[in-house]
């Protein structure tokens, strides 16, 4: 083999890995778009997509319309209790711990600086959850904790999330997170 050839050819690699290093762009993080039901293990969705037929008697909003009067409601089959089971599951799915995820969702705020920026939210996966009962199980919502805080005009808005999450369960009054995640970048779903 030509040394030359060898030599030119090695030279050529480390001019291209010294661009590639030396890129702002190289450096940038890169996230893995995932869907919510990605987050849930397949047994929990699969409950949660044959409902049993007794739901289809509770009015939206009404007293019956919580976890807590579903739990008080004697689950007599097995489909009503794996149904009743996956509405609290904290099942994960192991391997997104330490993973670099970009996922679309809403913000539940639950507290605020003194400039009124939100340091501690939920993200979830439709608008009103948390806020309408029941909230999504635990293995649908994400905790943030965010020092210097967000800004949210509205809470009808959508944005894309971006961060590395972690398993750690967090529970607020409004509601019980099986995810964290350390953000990262918060952006509007639209762009």
């Amino acid at each position: 083999m030509n040394r030359n050839f060898l030599k030119n050819s090695l030279s050529a690699l480390m001019v291209s890995l010294s661009l590639l290093t030396s890129s702002p762009h190289a450096l940038a993080q890169t996230y893995k778009e995932v869907e919510w039901i990605e987050l849930m293990p397949k047994d929990d969705l699969d409950a949660l997509l044959n409902p049993p037929e007794y739901l289809n008697e509770i009015t939206d909003g009404s007293e019956q319309d919580t976890l807590d009067a579903l739990g008080n409601i004697e689950a007599t089959d097995k489909q009503a209790k794996r149904y009743q089971s996956a509405l609290e599951s904290k099942a994960v799915i192991e391997s997104f711990d330490g993973e670099n995820i970009r996922l679309p969702g809403f913000v539940v705020p639950l507290e605020n600086n003194e400039e009124q920026k939100i340091t501690e939210f939920f993200i979830v996966p439709y608008f009103g959850a948390c806020l309408h009962m029941p909230p999504p199980p635990p293995n649908q919502m994400i905790f943030v904790r965010s020092a210097e805080g967000i800004e949210l005009e509205s809470l009808y808005d959508a944005f894309w999330f971006e961060g590395t999450v972690r398993i750690k369960t967090m529970k607020n009054e409004l509601g019980t997170a099986a995810y964290t995640l350390e953000l990262a970048n918060m952006t509007s779903y639209e762009n």
